[in-house]
């Protein structure tokens, strides 16, 4: 007993041999064995955050996915017709669950930090072997010309290289691949061959905004579609062209018209590549999109800017009121801007080939226009256009 007495003595004045009396004594081991316990699953809960899990579980169900669009591919190419794989409404839910949009605004000012003048050579001639960039193209080849990533994606081409066709009325706006094009039939749009999206959804609703507004008589306006095509005998026509990574990241004017309404609609930034474009439904609709709207010599005419991941954000050259990928939005919500009631009675004219915006990578454009019935594409599906050539003719 003494023994004991003069133990707990000793433990009290120098603090220690706690762990090992209580031990010794029987007290306390299964206390011990959940102090261990607790600390190593708290020490698990830190390392395992919500973020980071999101993004890899996210990702790798899409890599996972992307494997089978491509295999798919590869028996196109070898003429075997492939049915396109749609995304169910819980694959596409696990998608969006992925924060693409804090991933392209951390991206959006990554762009932005410029680089040491040594590295940027290393770092340039890197995306450049990745994604093919042909810089005999630039109009500044010298890569320590570009303080950092956003100079480089933004950079502009030699006038030579790129010459506007003055023969036909309508010119790729872009460089690119075209995913699709032809006419709208049932107000249904192709994305890419055997999956569509709504044109209503995609423009928004004709009512607020004067330029969707029906021409036709009020008691009778037809469809949506119908409403869009203001001359007898004209159709609505539409094609999508994709903007890669390694292309010029600018958008022109594809031909004169009058610019007179602007819808922001802000949203996801999924992947718009053509593999994602094969497996979601109304893929468009989902993401972020600057919807430009008016008239040209033929009639109805938009262009609409689709974001994607890492896309920091797009931008409208004569359009400084614009803010896209923002921190926070109402989701099914869009902003309407008319250039004719805010800058003039006119709109805002654009020419042919005349500059027109930016992406801070590669996306989407898609043009929707009517046009006499007898127009006709000069494309295939999957070929790569550059600016200035050619859609079609009439």
């Amino acid at each position: 007993m003494a023994a004991l007495v003069r133990r707990l003595v000793i433990t009290r004045l120098t603090g220690t041999g706690k762990s090992s009396f209580l031990q010794h004594s029987g007290f306390g081991v299964r206390r011990s064995h959940q102090r261990l316990f607790s600390k190593g699953f708290l020490g698990l809960q830190a390392r395992v955050r919500p973020l980071p899990l999101l993004i890899a579980t996210g990702g790798g169900y899409v890599g996972y996915n992307q494997y089978g669009q491509y295999k798919d591919q590869q028996l196109e190419k070898l003429g075997i017709e492939v049915q396109p794989r749609i995304a169910n409404e819980f694959q596409v839910t696990i998608y969006k669950s992925i924060p693409t949009r804090l991933l392209s605004r951390a991206w959006g000012r990554l762009n932005q930090v410029d680089l040491p003048t040594w590295l940027r050579k290393p770092i340039f001639r890197l995306y450049i072997w990745t994604f093919g960039v042909n810089m005999k193209e630039a109009a500044v080849e010298d890569l320590q010309h570009y303080r950092n990533l956003g100079e480089f994606f933004r950079r502009k081409l030699k006038p030579q290289v790129r010459p506007v066709c003055d023969s036909h009325c309508v010119i790729s706006p872009a460089d690119g691949k075209i995913l699709h094009f032809g006419r709208v039939k049932n107000c249904e749009v192709e994305q890419v061959k055997g999956v569509t999206y709504s044109l209503e959804t995609f423009l928004g609703p004709r009512n607020s905004t004067e330029n969707l507004t029906a021409n036709r008589n009020e008691d009778d306006p037809g469809t949506y579609q119908d409403a869009l095509v203001t001359k007898e005998g004209n159709e609505l026509f539409h094609c999508v062209v994709y903007l890669a990574p390694g292309d010029y990241h600018c958008f022109h004017s594809p031909t004169d018209w009058r610019v007179a309404h602007r819808r922001h609609f802000p949203g996801a930034l999924m992947s718009v590549n053509p593999g994602v474009a094969r497996w979601i439904k109304e893929l468009f609709c989902h993401n972020e999109r600057v919807v430009l709207s008016g008239e040209w010599t033929h009639g109805f005419f938009s262009l609409t800017a689709v974001g994607a991941t890492n896309v920091g954000s797009i931008r409208i050259y004569f359009d400084k009121e614009l803010r896209t990928n923002n921190p926070r939005y109402n989701k099914g919500t869009y902003n309407d801007f008319s250039y004719v009631t805010n800058n003039s009675q006119e709109g805002v004219s654009m020419r042919k080939g005349e500059h027109l915006g930016e992406f801070n990578l590669g996306s989407t454009i898609v043009l929707l226009f009517e046009a006499p019935r007898d127009f006709t594409f000069n494309l295939k599906a999957g070929q790569k256009i550059h600016f200035g050539e050619p859609l079609g003719t009439m």
